[in-house]
């Protein structure tokens, strides 16, 4: 995978892939309802998201059937270290607390995420 930053159209696109396993440049179009993009339009989404390595392609019949070649959890941990390096000084607390704050997160969900950082930490030792 290039670690080319993808647009928000194409991750319209690797959302619907990631959705429905593959699909045709049709299939995909009608996931993307009611944006209702060209047929030509989301051919060309596809064929860049191929170029840049991000899916890949079979014929099927006339048609092609484009599948992704990266799983989402990696594009989004991709995505994670991009937006933590650029917007927030390399600072994942500082992502955190953005969140925090935006989000107006009760105190049940503050809870299950300190749970999860505790037991993150204990899983990588930092908890001895």
């Amino acid at each position: 995978m290039n670690d080319t930053a993808l647009g928000e159209r194409e991750l319209d696109v690797m959302a619907a892939l990631w959705e429905m396993g593959s699909g045709t440049v049709e299939e995909v179009r009608k996931r993307l309802m009611p944006d209702k993009l060209a047929y030509t339009t989301v051919l060309t989404i596809l064929r860049n998201l191929e170029a840049k390595g991000f899916v890949s392609h079979e014929e099927e019949g006339r048609a092609h059937r484009y599948a992704p070649r990266v799983a989402q959890r990696v594009a989004q941990k991709s995505a994670l270290a991009r937006i933590v390096r650029k917007f927030f000084d390399g600072s994942p607390e500082a992502l955190l607390a953005r969140l925090v704050d935006d989000h107006e997160l009760d105190a049940a969900e503050l809870r299950r995420m300190a749970r999860a950082i505790s037991a993150r930490d204990k899983k990588s030792g930092g908890g001895k």
